[in-house]
């Protein structure tokens, strides 16, 4: 009798922790899923931002969105400046990738951080200009890359005009946030959203071509862009199979003309330079 209790205490056990550990999942789940309701981005393609709305840059001076947009396109990111990760690898990803494209901060686009804290400082903001610009590495960028904090207000309005969802989390004195960018056009209007904390620095630089309406870059580009296209759902360029054949046999056919026409021209020549030279008569024969 007592080794029956005795094998069935550690089934009971064992049963225990296991329904315990599904109470857990399942309230973790709970949690997990009522904060994502109020976090993600929208995809609001061609919204306005608002560029009356006002923010401190680095040195504390207020300055207006429309002082900072309307020469050249404008990558957006939201982060905080104190995030303990994910702003962090954003930002990282985002540097890494303009480090590889051949645009330039400051001439031929410009960057836009915007803490999501209306907490942080101009200190705070100076503090990773210095770093990211400093990485950077170019001249000039220092006056295409502003790093800004705000009031509660305008964080709000510039957040809702380009679907960025955060949610403030008390317990930890954290912001919970997805991760990506956002490409603007020099009137300010939404382009591209690029997501996740890498970012493919091709996907950059044809997001930057087409919101800049084409006015950056070389043929190259406008060649290419023929063949990838933007996929919303994806936050990518893809290889659009059907124009890319179109493409090729289109070079196809304008590599054989250019041969066919050079061919032609070459006996033209050859043609006009036997003309000009007729050979002497033979020598005549005793």
């Amino acid at each position: 009798m007592q080794t029956h209790h005795s094998n069935l205490l550690p089934r009971l056990c064992v049963t225990g922790l296991l329904i315990l550990a599904c109470v857990v999942q399942v309230t973790a789940q709970a949690l997990d899923d009522s904060v994502a309701d109020g976090i993600g981005i929208d995809q609001l393609l061609d919204a306005q931002v608002p560029l009356d709305l006002s923010f401190r840059d680095e040195t504390g001076g207020v300055v207006r969105l429309d002082q900072l947009i309307g020469d050249r396109p404008v990558i957006l990111s939201l982060a905080y400046f104190e995030c303990p990760m994910l702003c962090t690898q954003v930002l990282n990803g985002l540097l890494r990738s303009l480090r590889v494209v051949d645009f330039d901060i400051g001439t031929d686009y410009d960057v836009l951080t915007v803490s999501i804290d209306p907490g942080e400082t101009p200190a705070l903001a100076q503090g990773k200009k210095t770093e990211y610009v400093g990485g950077y590495g170019r001249p000039g960028a220092g006056a295409g890359w502003h790093f800004l904090t705000g009031d509660q207000r305008s964080i709000d309005a510039l957040a809702e005009s380009v679907g960025f969802r955060y949610e403030y989390d008390v317990e930890t004195d954290n912001y919970i946030h997805a991760s990506g960018i956002m490409i603007l056009t020099p009137e300010g209007r939404v382009a591209r959203y690029l997501y996740g904390i890498e970012f493919s620095p091709k996907d950059v630089r044809f997001s930057l071509v087409e919101a800049a309406q084409k006015k950056i870059g070389n043929p190259i580009d406008q060649l290419l862009l023929l063949c990838y296209q933007y996929d919303p759902t994806t936050g990518k360029y893809g290889l659009v199979i059907l124009n890319s054949v179109r493409v090729a046999g289109g070079l196809t056919v304008a590599v054989l003309a250019s041969l066919v026409i050079g061919t032609i021209r070459r006996d033209r020549r050859l043609q006009a330079l036997a003309h000009a030279n007729p050979s002497p008569p033979a020598p005549l024969q005793n």
